[in-house]
Parts: C-alpha cells; structure tokens; sequence
C-alpha cells in the first residue's frame, strides 16, 4: 500500500451536543478539493476519547462513504484494549476503508512484547493495512525500535505515525528496515521528509489543506528550497496549533475561520484568553481570518 503526502487528522465537528454531520461533510469536501492524499477520521484530532463508540463508527462510516474511494480513507480504530481494538477494526470490513491507524496502547504501559503482540493481532483480525501511531506524550509509552522493526517484516503493518517530536527516530527506522514513515508533527514534516519520511497525518491542513498538500508534494519532488518556503511561512501557525491540547487550538481557528461551530466535550473546553489571541493573530498574518 502507497501512503504519501499529506494526510489530515480530520476534526469531529460538534452542534448541540451532537455531531455536526453537515458540517462534516463540508469538512471533508474541502479536505478533497485541496488535494490530500486522504482523510483520519477520528483520530486524536477528531476527539476519539470523547465520542461514544457509535459516534465513533458512525463518524467513519460517514466519512468513509461521503469521500467515496476520492482519496485514501485511514480509519482511527486504535485503543488500549486489544479486544476493543480489534472489535473496532473489524467494523471497517466491507466499508471504503484503505487502512486503520492503531495508537499505542495508552495508559497500562505494556511491555514490548505486550506492544508486538498487540499490533499483530490487529492487523491479522482484518485484510486491512495497519498504521502504526508512535505518540508518547499521549500514550506515556514509546514503540521501541526493536519492536518497530520486527512489525516491519509483517504483511499487514504498511507505516508508522511518528509523533514523537523526533527526527532521529525517522532516520533510524528508515536506516534499519523498510517501512514507510509519516510525519505526526506538523513542525517536522519537512526535516522528517528531508531523512525520508514519505508524507505527514497532520491536523494543520485543517486549517490549510492547500499550502500543506503544495508543501509536500515541492519535497516529495526534491524541491526542498520551494518546499523550505511554505514551511517556514506556516510554522508558526504549527506551533500555535499545539499551544493546548490538540485539537481544542485547530478547532478554534476552523471556528474564527467560519467553518465549524466552536463546540467541545470535557474535558476539553474553549482556551484561554491569552492563548487564542496569540492564535489570532497567527491566523490574521496568514489571511485566513
């Protein structure tokens, strides 16, 4: 399975408690106008903790159906319990899915071995590819690099998301096995495509779908100059995307932006005063408020 370019952490909008499923759609039409490469419904970025567990089929379903095969669609049915992992992956079956991102287990700390054994058993309880999603300061649990390489060799396993805040890693994943890599941070998705990472699962092009597809396609081209230019432009809106949790920032900034209603769920809630003016005024230099 061919996974580059860029692929958006795609937001769950919320209306009244409920979600927004015009908006989703609109969301999502924007995402394939722009370009990417495709769509993570249901990630970190569209509030996975937050949504019952059918809002979080019903999301995908949605999603999955509305993009209609226009570009890749990698379902979130990640968990800390193996068996409600795999219950969720198998969900995907039969639906326009063309993989799922499996986060490390959070929380219990598994060992290694409790890591590989995880990961084989979602991958092998569907045909579907299985993304890895290395996320420590979510998870509190690093994949080790003993256990990314023998993942590497299994059928099922095509990439791993690496959102550890490392550009080292990238180059030792690439340097001791063949899989493909995507950035998870916004930040180091050039320096992480400069050592051979193929793409980013990004939550900025949320925001700026357009810049970022044309970010990623100039490096993937080897223009790294061109490519240099439109990184360093938006950087600071990466940052300020992360200056709370994620995705309260992202959906704040659709929300100036008039594309979603500014709604969250505890625990997650609107940010601070000081914060989202920094955010603002981000979003004004750039000309997208």
């Amino acid at each position: 399975m061919k996974l580059q370019g860029v692929y958006t952490a795609l937001v769950t909008p919320f209306r009244n408690g409920k979600v927004d499923y015009p908006c989703l759609e609109a969301l999502v039409e924007r995402q394939i106008a722009a370009g990417v490469a495709g769509i993570i419904p249901v990630g970190t970025t569209g509030e996975s903790p937050t949504v019952t567990v059918d809002e979080h089929l019903d999301i995908i379903r949605f999603v999955a159906e509305k993009t209609n095969r226009r570009c890749q669609i990698i379902a979130g049915t990640g968990a800390n319990s193996t068996e409600e992992a795999i219950r969720l992956t198998k969900e995907m079956v039969g639906l326009p899915v063309d993989a799922t991102l499996q986060v490390t287990p959070y929380y219990n700390k598994p060992s290694s071995e409790g890591l590989y054994r995880h990961f084989v058993a979602t991958a092998e309880c569907t045909d579907l590819p299985i993304v890895l999603y290395n996320v420590p300061g979510r998870t509190g649990k690093e994949i080790p690099l003993d256990v990314v390489k023998r993942l590497s060799t299994h059928p099922q396993v095509a990439a791993i998301k690496e959102a550890a805040g490392s550009v080292e890693r990238v180059n030792a994943i690439r340097n001791m096995c063949d899989l493909t890599v995507l950035s998870g941070d916004d930040s180091l998705a050039l320096p992480m495509m400069s050592v051979g990472a193929s793409g980013v699962i990004s939550v900025l092009s949320n925001v700026a779908p357009e810049a970022y597809v044309k970010m990623c396609n100039l490096a993937l081209a080897n223009d790294f100059a061109g490519a240099y230019a439109i990184h360093k432009r938006y950087y600071p809106l990466a940052h300020d995307l992360f200056l709370e949790a994620n995705p309260i920032p992202v959906k704040a900034a659709l929300a100036d932006m008039g594309l979603l209603a500014e709604e969250y769920r505890l625990p997650l809630c609107e940010m601070g005063e000081a914060t989202r003016a920094t955010l603002r005024n981000t979003l004004k230099s750039l000309g997208l408020i």
